[in-house]
């Protein structure tokens, strides 16, 4: 019998309107409740197994068709197989706080980025204690997926920009959310992955 999930209440999404030029990000978010302090979960153990599950749950949504492939130095969103590469990361880089802690990877290149978007976004899985409790109590724990400083290519330039914006925030945005707030959704469900 599988235990019953964690109760996760899913915040408003912080999202940047879709500029014509420049950058943009969003940020997903939700509260869960732990049965214990959520300081368990600020460790690097924690988060590398997020992390790989968010990859899972990516290729999972996708029915496979989108697919995470790992080489030296780097880790690529792929669409079947290379050389259709929609989003290349550089290493996983972690960060640790006794209340707080994160995996970020820098964006490096891809089919979705623009080219003067190189080098410059990341996406970041964070977890952040809401209340430092006792040992031995429940905690809260703030889950969030955070991109920054992201140039999409689906947005064009020039006369398309308009447009292009349009269809970029109906479209990759909304694909994004979705799947970011289902992801969210799974780590309260199964437990194990807490």
């Amino acid at each position: 019998m599988n235990a019953p999930g964690l109760d996760l209440r899913l915040l408003p999404d912080a999202l940047d309107k879709v500029p014509r030029t420049g950058a943009l990000g969003s940020v997903q978010a939700g509260e869960l409740q732990l049965p214990e302090p959520a300081s368990r979960l600020l460790d690097r153990e924690f988060l590398g197994r997020a992390a790989r599950e968010y990859w899972r749950f990516l290729t999972r949504v996708s029915l496979g068709l989108i697919r995470v492939v790992y080489a030296g130095d780097h880790q690529s969103v792929v669409l079947l197989a290379r050389p259709l590469v929609l989003l290349r990361f550089r290493e996983p880089e972690y960060e640790l706080h006794p209340d707080r802690a994160s995996v970020t990877w820098r964006i490096e290149r891809g089919l979705l980025v623009a080219g003067d978007g190189r080098d410059r976004g990341f996406l970041r899985l964070e977890v952040a204690e809401v209340d430092g409790r006792a040992a031995g109590e429940h905690g809260t724990a703030r889950l969030e997926m955070e991109v920054r400083n992201f140039y999409p290519w689906l947005r064009g330039s020039g006369r398309f920009a308009r447009f292009g914006a349009w269809l970029y925030g109906h479209t990759q945005q909304r694909a994004h959310r979705w799947i970011t707030r289902g992801f969210l959704r799974a780590m309260a469900q199964n437990r194990c992955y807490i």
